[in-house]
């Protein structure tokens, strides 16, 4: 699986979500920058993002997952040099 794979699959999941993705193979460095996290812990936010990714982590696909999630605003604050 390639990181434009995982891309497009969370792309076509969480709409209106800024997704970035590194990584190759079965390894894979993931951002999620979505207001739908407004409000929900970073557990929760994973939880959200990886219901889009257990099929592929049970076959074997993607064998490891890194992930970071923002809200825009907690993004920008992040960024911000």
């Amino acid at each position: 699986m390639h990181a434009i794979d995982v891309k497009t699959l969370l792309e076509q999941h969480m709409l209106d979500s800024e997704i970035l993705v590194e990584g190759e193979g079965c390894d894979f460095q993931v951002t999620v920058i979505s207001d739908q996290f407004q409000g929900i812990l970073p557990v929760k936010r994973q939880q959200m993002v990886y219901r889009h990714l257990n099929d592929f982590i049970r076959r074997g696909e993607i064998h490891a997952v890194t992930m970071k999630t923002h809200t825009r605003h907690e993004w920008q604050q992040a960024t911000r040099g």
